[in-house]
């Protein structure tokens, strides 16, 4: 796993895994180590989403986190695929 994203206080972000199209993030409490949640691709709203672990109580900052992560996700989705288009449009 690697560390990646948004600094926080009490959060880490690690890129555990990818689908081939997406990626997909554990996200870690830096207090133990526990597995709070996923951050993954959610198909049907076309947008990555946090999926929390059972029993998980998150603050206002700690979601506050959770959402410039995700934001930053979003974000160099939107970078990469517009290179794509611009290179498939430069070789037409």
């Amino acid at each position: 796993m690697r560390k990646v994203g948004v600094e926080s206080k009490y959060l880490e972000f690690f890129k555990a895994g990818y689908t081939g199209k997406t990626e997909v993030y554990d996200v870690l409490s830096k207090s133990s180590d526990f597995v709070l949640g996923h951050i993954k691709w959610y198909a049907p709203w076309r947008q990555y989403c946090f999926m929390p672990s059972p029993n998980c109580v998150f603050n206002v900052g700690c979601m506050a986190d959770i959402g410039k992560f995700i934001v930053e996700l979003m974000e160099e989705r939107k970078r990469v695929k517009g290179r794509r288009t611009d290179e498939a449009q430069a070789s037409n």
